[in-house]
């Protein structure tokens, strides 16, 4: 057991996030005692100009995170695009493990190996986005005995992030973006108490590997198959089946690693739905104008019969495309973005 401070502070945010970042950034003291780490989702092409946004706002440094790199006090570190950015043994691990709710990085693959590799030495902050990344991770921060803080959901563009937070895990500080520096240069110098050594439950742990497997990690994935249950739902990144992890069926994960939570897995559903309804309306006005060349090569021909049976084909499939066209431009149903136990007449 060694004594040390709380000096790894890890971030996480999506919609909304850059402009939350900056407020971050800009709360910072110069000299605070901790490194941090930040995920903002990020689309998988391209570069990152993130960390001269960060380095811009406030008086820290920030810089693209790099593998193996030894964390510093006082410098922010920013997960490259199409990467995971974990914490390993006080340095930085960079990975291309699956993704989780559809992104690399993910938040919660970050937290959750700040939590292993640091337990109480953790404070975890949860800023902007949309649903619930995050949510889990901060809770496995905080079993660790480490901090949790969620930017107060009034101050966030995206509030859900910090609402499913909120909801799920007992915060210890909800504050605005630009003040949660002032919290963190109190709360970085506590002393804690690491138990070197001291394990996640087993299903994170599998989770943690999972997320820094690069490519090895089968065997780790099919550890999920040991400790899970199907759930008869499919995977949308690989179409495989998704198993549970946890009895209420808000967390789930494929054979190859694939993870979401249920919110984002019914946010990418209703994508799925709407995209096959799209293809289908363009099916339909094609199967329309086919049956009406059809119907007038037909009369051509001198075949009314057949003229007849095209015409009705031609008919109903323009009535269908008309119906579905309705449907799609009037909009389908979005998801609600409820924090865990929130109902529709609560919104």
């Amino acid at each position: 057991m060694a004594e040390r401070f709380r000096d790894i502070v890890v971030v996480g945010a999506s919609a909304g996030g850059v402009e939350a970042l900056r407020s971050f950034a800009g709360g910072l003291p110069g000299d605070l005692p901790a490194a941090v780490l930040v995920v903002l989702h990020l689309p998988p092409g391209g570069a990152s100009a993130l960390p001269a946004i960060l380095s811009r706002s406030g008086s820290l440094p920030a810089v693209a995170a790099r593998s193996g790199e030894p964390l510093r006090h006082g410098r922010i570190y920013v997960a490259p695009p199409d990467h995971h950015l974990l914490v390993e043994d006080g340095a930085c691990r960079l990975s291309r493990g699956p993704t989780e709710n559809g992104y690399r990085p993910a938040v919660d693959a970050l937290f959750r190996s700040a939590a292993l590799s640091h337990g109480p030495a953790v404070i975890g902050v949860v800023l902007s986005g949309s649903l619930d990344d995050g949510s889990t991770g901060l809770d496995t921060i905080k079993s660790r005995g480490g901090l949790a803080i969620v930017q107060d959901p009034e101050d966030a563009i995206y509030p859900a992030m910090p609402e499913n937070a909120m909801a799920r895990v007992s915060v210890d500080h909800v504050v605005r973006a630009v003040e949660i520096g002032r919290v963190l240069a109190d709360r970085a110098r506590e002393p804690v108490e690491v138990r070197d050594g001291e394990p996640l439950p087993l299903i994170e742990e599998i989770e943690a590997r999972i997320a820094r497997s690069d490519g090895a990690g089968n065997a780790v994935s099919l550890e999920v198959l040991d400790v899970s249950e199907p759930s008869g739902l499919a995977c949308p990144d690989c179409q495989g089946v998704l198993f549970s992890l946890d009895k209420e069926g808000t967390r789930y994960r494929c054979r190859v690693g694939h993870a979401w939570t249920a919110k984002a897995l019914f946010q990418q559903q209703s994508r799925d739905i709407e995209q096959a309804l799209w293809a289908a309306l363009r099916a339909l006005e094609e199967k329309r104008d086919l049956a009406g060349r059809m119907t007038q090569d037909a009369e051509h021909r001198g075949y009314p019969l057949v003229a007849g049976r095209y015409s009705r084909h031609r008919d109903e499939a323009g009535h269908a495309a008309m119906v579905l066209r309705k449907f799609l431009f009037e909009g389908l149903p979005t998801v609600t973005d409820l924090p865990d136990g929130a109902s529709d007449e609560t919104a």
